[in-house]
């Protein structure tokens, strides 16, 4: 339930709420009793049955809407539709994503220009989609990466376009201020999802060794954690200490330095 002084959430909207990070965050947000909207491209019937079983009122609302974050039309309309049952989203957070990853020599140009279409241009379509239908004191999250502050070894593609969301949260959360919308992006470090343990088997050494520095977080100790960090009204909201070090280290450090430690465990990686 809400807590005391906490925001009036009492309708959330989540992409990518098929799997992973957007479904775990559908089932916190009912379990604390607001109606909820799920987006994603489909829905496996364990998923669907979990987000409504988390329900703690008779009344609360669930609804689903098939659409893809990269059409940006029909996903302009699903909102719609659901806003015409639902109503306005108190809360808003854009968790559609995929990571098509390899060196860049090898890497495709068609997966680069995948991820772009996903992360990026799917986090400019949710928030269009969303924002003519929010109100003051309302706030929209947009999930980006830890990759996009500090880069990674095979990540071209995935690194790109986080910090281009990075970049893209800069913007709306100065441009809806003044109207008393919130804007947060969100940089975690690798989280357990089911797409993160399907890439995990063929995990490049220098990625893995990279990713280490800023540990690995399990999806409900990092849904919790981001949760609140939107409560607090935080723009740029990291969950776990050690991914935060990492990026206050790659932010704070002189660039020579931080560079050169990145390096060392890139060649100590290669080597072994």
């Amino acid at each position: 339930m809400r807590k005391a002084g906490s925001p009036n959430w009492s309708t959330f909207y989540v992409t990518g709420g098929g799997s992973g990070i957007g479904a775990h965050l559908a089932t916190l947000m009912a379990a604390r009793g607001a109606d909820v909207a799920v987006f994603d491209r489909r829905f496996p019937d364990d998923v669907r049955a979990r987000i409504e079983a988390s329900r703690v009122a008779g009344k609360q609302r669930v609804c689903f809407a098939e659409t893809d974050v990269c059409d940006a039309d029909g996903l302009a309309e699903a909102v719609g539709m659901v806003f015409g049952r639902l109503g306005a989203p108190g809360l808003a957070i854009n968790s559609a994503g995929v990571s098509l990853n390899d060196r860049f020599a090898e890497a495709r140009q068609v997966d680069f220009e995948r991820t772009i279409e996903v992360n990026l241009f799917g986090s400019r379509n949710f928030a269009a989609a969303v924002l003519p239908h929010m109100h003051p004191g309302s706030r929209l999250g947009l999930i980006a990466s830890l990759a996009g502050i500090t880069g990674g070894y095979t990540y071209a593609g995935y690194a790109a376009s986080k910090a281009g969301v990075i970049g893209l949260a800069r913007v709306l959360r100065l441009e809806y201020a003044p109207e008393g919308i919130g804007v947060s992006v969100i940089c975690p470090p690798e989280i357990m999802t089911p797409m993160v343990e399907r890439y995990a088997t063929t995990m490049h050494p220098a990625t893995r060794a990279l990713k280490d520095v800023a540990g690995t977080l399990p999806i409900d100790d990092a849904c919790r954690e981001v949760l609140a960090g939107l409560e607090k009204g935080r723009f740029t909201i990291i969950p776990g200490r050690r991914a935060r070090r990492a990026a206050r280290l790659t932010r704070l450090l002189p660039e020579r330095l931080s560079t050169a430690a990145a390096d060392r465990i890139v060649r100590r990686a290669l080597s072994e």
